[in-house]
C-alpha cells in the first residue's frame, strides 16, 4: 500500500517521523454494555429497549461509514462527540481512528476549500483521541509569508475547523496558534459584518467562537452548532439526534437519583449542623462529578467522588471563613498526624469535620483494598496534609495582610484548589491502570504535571473574576488571587494588561495539558486523561464569568430539580424536588 499523502504527495501526516503516536496503549477496555444496562436498571424498560436498539443501528452505519468513506467517518465521529454519546462507540471510534492512522483517504474529489475543513477536522479528532498528529499538516494551505492562504478567509465552515483544531496545540507550534488567531478575527469580524444571510449559521458561528469543542464539555453546551454539511449525504444525522434524545433522558434520570443519594449521604453525615458556618450545598459538589465522569455507567464513583469533594469545600471554609490561626495550627497538626487523639485539643466544629474526614478516607480506602487488594490510604492522606498546609499558607499571608509574588502565589494556589485530592480519589475510583510508577508520581513532592496543569487551568480561572462566584459566602474580600499579587509585583500595568497575562498562562497551560494527553511516555491511564481535560472543562461551565448567575451547570441541575428537564422514571422522592433548598436558584 502507498504511504503518499493524497493531498502533498508526502508521506501521511500521521505517520510521518513518529512509530505508535498514538497514546491508546493506555486505554483501559470500555465496561460492557451489559454490565451498564445492570447499573441502569431503573430506567424505564421501553426506553431502555428503543434505546438499546438505536444504538445498534447507529454501530452498525459507524462502521460502514469508517471504512468506506473518509470523509463522512469523520463527520459522522465529530457528530457523535459533539452530542455527547461517545461512550456508547468507543470501539467503533477506536477502530476508525487505527485507519485513518494506517491508511491514506482521499476524501474523494474535493476541491481546496472542503479540504481545510476535512485536513483540520481530521486533526482535531487524531488528537483528541491521544495521537500526536504532526501541525505541519496545515503547510499545504499557507502562503509565502506563513499565513493561511487569503482565498479561504471567506469559507466559514474551514475557519470553523482550523478555529477548533488549534486548540488542541501544543507549546511551539506557533503557526497553529497564528491560524486559530486569524480564523478567530475572521470568524467574529463575519459576525459583526453584512454578509450574513443565514442566521442559523451566525449562530453556529458565535457559539462556536464562545464554546470551542477542546475546552467544553459537549453534553452542557448549546447544540445550535450542530447543522449538515452540505457536500455529504448525511442520512445518519437523524437517527444520531433521535440516540442523543433518548440518552438524555436516561442521563438525567441516572442523575437524578444520584443528586437524592448525595443528599441523602449530605443529611446523614450531619456536618451541616455542626459548621454552621460552612457552604451547605451538596448538589453544587455534585456537578463537579457529574460534570467529569460523563459516562452514564460511573454512577457509583460520582456518588463516591462528591463526598471528599465536599470536604475540600469545607475545610476551604474553615480555613477562609471561621477559624482563628491558632485553631488553624492545631488543625493541620491533627491532618498531619492522621489521630484522633492530636484533635483534643480542637474545637469541637473541627473534631467533627476531622472525625468526617478520618471516617471518609478510611471508607474509601476499605473499599479499594477490598476491590483491588492494596490499601491507598498512605497517599489518600499525604494528598489532604498537603491541601492543608497550601490552605494554611494563604492563611498566614492573607492573616499578614502581606501578598507573595505572583509565581509564589501560583505554585501554592495549584494546591489549594483541590484538584489534586479530587483527581487522586477518582483515580483510585476508576481503577484503571494504576501501577506503582503512577502511584509513585502521586506521592511525589511535585504534582504530576497533567494534574498541575488542569490545577492551573482551575486557579487561574476562579482568579480572574472569582468575586462573581459564592453570592452566599463573600471569599472575594477574604481571598487573595493571582491576578493582585501580578499587579503589585508589575504596578506599571493596568488590569487589563494583568487580565490579558492570566489568559495567555491559562491557554500555556492547556498546551501543556494537551501535550501530556499526547506523551507516549504519558503514565497514567487514557481514562484518566480523558478525566483531567474533563475536569479542566468543567471549569468555565461551573463559574459565571459573564456577570450573569447561576452557571450552566447550575441551570442544568435546576431543570432536572424542576421538572424542567425530560424524564422518563420511577418516582422521585419528594425531598429533592425543591430548587431552593439546595441553593440551586
Amino acid at each position: 500500500m502507498s504511504l503518499a499523502h493524497p493531498f502533498t504527495q508526502k508521506p501521511p501526516f500521521f505517520v510521518k517521523q513518529i512509530s505508535g503516536a498514538c497514546t491508546t496503549k493506555h486505554k483501559a477496555k470500555h465496561i460492557p454494555q451489559a454490565a451498564s444496562q445492570q447499573r441502569l436498571s431503573f430506567i424505564n424498560d421501553d426506553i431502555h429497549i428503543v434505546h438499546a436498539k438505536e444504538v445498534k443501528n447507529v454501530r452498525k452505519v459507524l462502521v460502514v461509514k469508517g471504512r468506506e468513506n473518509a470523509a463522512e467517518g469523520l463527520c459522522m465521529i465529530d457528530m457523535i462527540q459533539r452530542l455527547g454519546i461517545e461512550h456508547h462507540f468507543e470501539e467503533e471510534i477506536e477502530s476508525a481512528i487505527q485507519n485513518l492512522m494506517l491508511q491514506t483517504h482521499t476524501f474523494g474529489a474535493i476541491d481546496d476549500q472542503l479540504q481545510l475543513r476535512h485536513v483540520s477536522l481530521q486533526f482535531r479528532l487524531l488528537r483528541q483521541q491521544g495521537c500526536h498528529v504532526h501541525a505541519d499538516v496545515f503547510e499545504q494551505f499557507k502562503d509565502k509569508k506563513g499565513r493561511l492562504k487569503q482565498k479561504f478567509w471567506g469559507n466559514i465552515e474551514g475557519l470553523i475547523e482550523v478555529f477548533e483544531a488549534s486548540h488542541l496545540s501544543i507549546e511551539g507550534e506557533n503557526d497553529v496558534d497564528q491560524a486559530g488567531e486569524l480564523s478567530h478575527r475572521l470568524l467574529s469580524s463575519w459576525l459583526s459584518s453584512a454578509l450574513i444571510h443565514d442566521q442559523h449559521e451566525a449562530k453556529v458561528v458565535a457559539n462556536t467562537l464562545k464554546y470551542p469543542i477542546h475546552t467544553s464539555l459537549s453534553r452542557f453546551t448549546p447544540r445550535s452548532f450542530l447543522f449538515p454539511n452540505s457536500q455529504l449525504n448525511m442520512t445518519w444525522l437523524r437517527p444520531l439526534q433521535k440516540l442523543s434524545k433518548l440518552d438524555t433522558q436516561i442521563v438525567n434520570s441516572v442523575h437524578l437519583k444520584e443528586i437524592y443519594a448525595v443528599s441523602k449521604w449530605w443529611k446523614d453525615l450531619g456536618l451541616a449542623k455542626d459548621l454552621k458556618f460552612g457552604r451547605d450545598e451538596p448538589i453544587k459538589w455534585y456537578m463537579w462529578s457529574m460534570a467529569c465522569l460523563t459516562d452514564p455507567c460511573f454512577s457509583e464513583e460520582r456518588i463516591e467522588i462528591t463526598k471528599p469533594l465536599s470536604l475540600v469545600y469545607i475545610i476551604d471554609d474553615i480555613f477562609d471563613v471561621y477559624a482563628s490561626m491558632d485553631e488553624l495550627s492545631l488543625f493541620v497538626d491533627a491532618v498531619s498526624r492522621w489521630d484522633l487523639a492530636a484533635s483534643e485539643q480542637l474545637p469541637h466544629y473541627m473534631k467533627a469535620c476531622f472525625r468526617a474526614l478520618q471516617d471518609i478516607t478510611n471508607e474509601f480506602a476499605n473499599k479499594f483494598q477490598n476491590k483491588h487488594g492494596w490499601n491507598p490510604r498512605e497517599t489518600l492522606i499525604k494528598s489532604w496534609v498537603r491541601l492543608c498546609n497550601a490552605f494554611m499558607e494563604e492563611a498566614k499571608w492573607l492573616g499578614s495582610g502581606k501578598y507573595p509574588k505572583a509565581e509564589e502565589y501560583l505554585k501554592n494556589g495549584i494546591v489549594s484548589t483541590g484538584v489534586h485530592v479530587a483527581l487522586l480519589h477518582a483515580f483510585f475510583l476508576m481503577g484503571q491502570g494504576i501501577t506503582k510508577q503512577n502511584v509513585d508520581l502521586m506521592n511525589d513532592n511535585d504534582l504530576p504535571t497533567i494534574i498541575s496543569s488542569t490545577a492551573t487551568i482551575l486557579r487561574l480561572c476562579d482568579d480572574l473574576e472569582g468575586d462573581k462566584d459564592d453570592g452566599n459566602i463573600n471569599q472575594a474580600s477574604k481571598d487573595g488571587s493571582y491576578l493582585k499579587c501580578y499587579m503589585k509585583d508589575h504596578p506599571q500595568v493596568s488590569i487589563e494588561q494583568a487580565k490579558e497575562h492570566i489568559r495567555h498562562k491559562i491557554s500555556d497551560a492547556w498546551k501543556c495539558l494537551n501535550k501530556e494527553c499526547l506523551t507516549q511516555s504519558n503514565p497514567f491511564p487514557f481514562s484518566f486523561t480523558k478525566l483531567c481535560l474533563s475536569a479542566a472543562r468543567m471549569v468555565p461551565l461551573m463559574y459565571s464569568y459573564d456577570g450573569y448567575s447561576p452557571s450552566r451547570l447550575e441551570e442544568h441541575v435546576k431543570s432536572l430539580l424542576c421538572g424542567d428537564a425530560i424524564i422518563q422514571t420511577q418516582s422521585i422522592p419528594e425531598p429533592i424536588m425543591s430548587c431552593d433548598k439546595y441553593h440551586i436558584a
